[in-house]
């Protein structure tokens, strides 16, 4: 009879241990830096300098995966990241993103509606603005931050071809996709010869594992690889609320996601066996999370 002989506090995989993204041949660390909080401008991030330090945490460690966005801290992720990588631009894996209308959420700018969406204006428009933040010629990885159900697939997947070829981007990946849509984008590049998404960003948490039903086969079938994030729930899942503790949900958009998570009791139930078996294998709530 088979024994399972893994030890249950063992790391899986150290940041130089590198894993092939979905159908490609990119190597990249298990874990992914994200650099949503490199930045003050929401209200919630750290600034240059601390930035920095987790920056070099990471990298000293033998991580080389960074993920920005073109809207994180309105820009400011992306200037910091740019600047962290100018000497060692070929020793990492950058991925941004577009889609997301910048100009909707800065009071000071007039709207522009082109400036957002999947469709061609907005993604030239954008990766050409990244490109200028990050200080860069071309990014590894580039995604469509979300699927909003107005640019037609077609249009999204051949634009998105058009990059790579252009050389400003040497892989497309996707975030927060139905799995129908998914499927249809990968199977329409695969039959015209265009390149298909290689990895899934998708909220995926001990709180919230919708991602198991449909996406997760979606992704095993066509080969996409999965890069969860909010895993620990914006901080939920460090343990270090109680049901006592209250935030402030005003005070910036991480808050406000921790007091809707703080109303249901199944949370908290969840959190409490999280803390029990890191107490057990003396671990972190984190590492118990990840």
């Amino acid at each position: 009879m088979s024994q399972d002989y893994t030890s249950p506090v063992k790391t899986t995989k150290a940041l130089d241990e590198y894993v092939l993204l979905g159908r490609s041949g990119l190597r990249i660390s298990p874990l992914c830096l994200g650099t949503v909080t490199f930045g003050e401008q929401w209200g919630v991030g750290a600034d240059k300098e601390k930035s920095k330090k987790v920056f070099d945490l990471y990298y000293e460690r033998g991580g080389n995966f960074f993920d920005t966005s073109n809207i994180y801290n309105f820009g400011e992720s992306e200037r910091f990241l740019g600047d962290y990588v100018s000497d060692k631009r070929s020793n990492v894996v950058i991925a941004t993103k577009y889609t997301t209308n910048r100009t909707a959420m800065l009071k000071d700018q007039k709207f522009n509606p082109n400036f957002g969406g999947n469709h061609r204006k907005s993604l030239v428009e954008n990766l050409d603005e990244s490109l200028k933040r990050l200080n860069m010629n071309y990014v590894d990885i580039l995604y469509a931050h979300m699927f909003e159900y107005r640019t037609p697939i077609e249009e999204m997947m051949r634009s998105l071809d058009d990059v790579i070829r252009s050389g400003k981007a040497l892989y497309v990946a996707v975030s927060d996709i139905p799995s129908w849509a998914l499927a249809r984008a990968n199977t329409i590049a695969e039959l015209r010869g265009w390149s298909p998404f290689i990895g899934l960003q998708t909220r995926y948490s001990l709180l919230n594992r919708s991602f198991e039903f449909d996406l997760q086969p979606a992704c095993a079938e066509l080969d996409v690889g999965v890069i969860p994030w909010g895993t620990i729930a914006e901080g939920f899942l460090t343990g270090k609320y109680t049901r006592e503790s209250t935030v402030d949900p005003k005070l910036n958009i991480r808050n406000k996601a921790i007091g809707a998570y703080s109303k249901s009791e199944k949370n908290w139930k969840i959190l409490d066996e999280v803390i029990a078996i890191s107490e057990e294998i003396d671990r972190s709530p984190v590492q118990i999370d990840t």
